[in-house]
């Protein structure tokens, strides 16, 4: 019985093609955009993954992601180093500030400042010149994965940024000295860093000057408890670096849209899978009604007849999901040097087989009601 249902299915190729492309479009608009939301979130977190040398980020409670600076009374830093099991904490700046290329050329950056001594903070992998020139005068090291893109040099023709050019950052000179790898960024404008003092000479002068604070405790030490002391010292907020890189995703999908505008996708997805395979699905169970009937007049029951017709909808369903899933994989792939974000782990394939799966045993309960319905008699009437 089970070799007569894919012979039925198959028999007609049209609507079994059309059933195939049916599933497989709606898996690959699914996967894909739940991949692109994905990989968005993750690169929220970025500039936090670079820089997780520590083991807490203090800020005041009101910052609400990675970028939002609110600055720190400069006294903060030497009383989180008096607080039992603190290893280690060192000021970092963070700031939007302007930049201009010698042919007079503005752009806007984000200015990291390094602590003086120890550069802690810096970003981990350095590609071009060392993380110690920063102690050089005027020195900044650029991105070098966005250099070509956002820090175009006009003189002489248009080249990117590299080591040894010099323009200015808030109407002062400035001199790379080095290019770093970095992840890519939800934030799009250029990252550049510095020395701690050298950020504050560049920047607009303001009373408070720190924008975070990164301690590193102890070893041994229990994190909760430093935590708990740290904030009754100071007053601030001490946060993980997976709780700040959480702050900050739930920040930009909430306040942006974009898990909006990407679950609707995802939503319509799963709806265009549904009409289509439903639609087309129920059409060819009513068209092989005379062959379900024919089957019932001959004594097979409605339970193999509904196995028959789960097994139809399975291999549709099976085949429609791998080719939706390599196709969405496959443009991932074919994006990934772009800078588009994409990310595919394997909660999508699931996410995506279960929606699949879904569809196909919603359409195929819909036939099976007909097929149930039918009386054998009524085939031979006709």
């Amino acid at each position: 019985m089970y070799l007569v249902a894919l012979q039925m299915l198959m028999g007609d190729r049209l609507k079994y093609y059309g059933l195939i492309a049916g599933i497989a479009f709606a898996a690959m608009l699914i996967s894909q955009q739940a991949s692109i939301l994905v990989g968005f979130v993750k690169q929220t977190g970025a500039f936090i993954r670079d820089t997780s040398q520590a083991d807490l980020w203090l800020m005041d409670p009101q910052v609400r992601f990675s970028q939002d600076r609110v600055p720190l009374r400069d006294t903060m830093v030497q009383i989180v180093r008096g607080t039992p099991d603190v290893a280690w904490a060192v000021p970092l700046f963070q700031g939007w500030v302007r930049g201009k290329m010698p042919d007079g050329t503005t752009f806007t950056l984000i200015l990291v400042g390094l602590d003086d001594g120890s550069l802690i903070g810096a970003p981990p992998v350095m590609q071009e010149g060392s993380l110690s020139d920063l102690h050089r005068d005027q020195s900044v090291i650029i991105d070098a994965g966005t250099a070509g893109k956002k820090l175009m040099m006009k003189n002489g023709g248009d080249r990117a940024m590299r080591v040894g050019d010099r323009f200015s950052i808030m109407d002062h000179d400035a001199t790379v000295v080095g290019s770093y790898q970095k992840r890519e960024s939800f934030f799009w404008e250029p990252v550049m860093y510095t020395t701690f003092s050298r950020a504050l000479a560049f920047s607009p002068p303001e009373r408070n000057t720190q924008s975070f604070i990164m301690v590193k405790l102890a070893t041994g030490a229990d994190i909760e408890s430093a935590r708990k002391r740290i904030e009754q010292r100071t007053g601030l907020k001490a946060r993980t670096n997976q709780e700040f890189i959480d702050l900050t995703a739930d920040y930009i999908l909430n306040q942006t849209g974009i898990l909006i505008n990407f679950g609707m996708a995802v939503a319509l997805g799963v709806i265009i899978g549904a009409l289509v395979a439903g639609q087309t699905f129920y059409n060819f169970t009513l068209d092989n009604l005379r062959h379900y009937g024919a089957l019932k007049a001959m004594g097979v029951s409605d339970l193999k007849l509904a196995g028959m017709v789960l097994l139809q909808a399975g291999v549709v369903a099976l085949f429609g999901y791998g080719i939706g899933i390599g196709m969405g994989a496959g443009m991932g792939l074919l994006v990934a040097g772009s800078g588009l974000a994409f990310s595919m782990p394997w909660q999508i394939p699931a996410l995506t087989l279960t929606a699949i799966a879904l569809v196909c045993a919603i359409a195929a309960w819909l036939s099976l009601r007909r097929v149930f319905a039918l009386e054998p008699a009524a085939v031979f009437k006709a």
